[in-house]
């Protein structure tokens, strides 16, 4: 997964594209875009050998805004106000009256 990402230059090291090969050191930034936020890490020192996922967090800091937290929640529950998970696809009238909605808004731009 992270391999593809960085095949698709959506992760950088100190702001410069990464390649999966790429040695990463103390201090490092490394920025990548995961669940519709720029996740910003850095990373803290290196283990000698791999180590359990619960001790990751020992050796790297979260360096993320909470305001690109607190954006992934007001989209969640922007998406979930309009239709609830699990109800299928818009019928024709949710349709026309999402165009309509639409529509609306171009209408009272135009107006002024």
């Amino acid at each position: 997964m992270v391999t593809e990402a960085c095949k698709k230059n959506h992760v950088t090291v100190n702001g410069q594209v990464a390649k999966p090969s790429k040695e990463v050191f103390p201090t490092d930034k490394i920025t990548f875009r995961k669940d519709q936020i720029t996740q910003i890490i850095t990373v803290l020192d290196i283990p000698e050998n791999r180590v359990r996922a619960k001790l990751v967090d020992i050796y790297r800091r979260n360096d993320t805004p909470a305001e690109a937290y607190q954006h992934l929640e007001l989209l969640k529950l922007s998406k979930e106000h309009y239709r609830k998970n699990g109800t299928g696809r818009p019928t024709k009238k949710d349709r026309r009256d999402i165009d309509e909605f639409g529509n609306e808004i171009v209408n009272e731009e135009d107006a002024d």
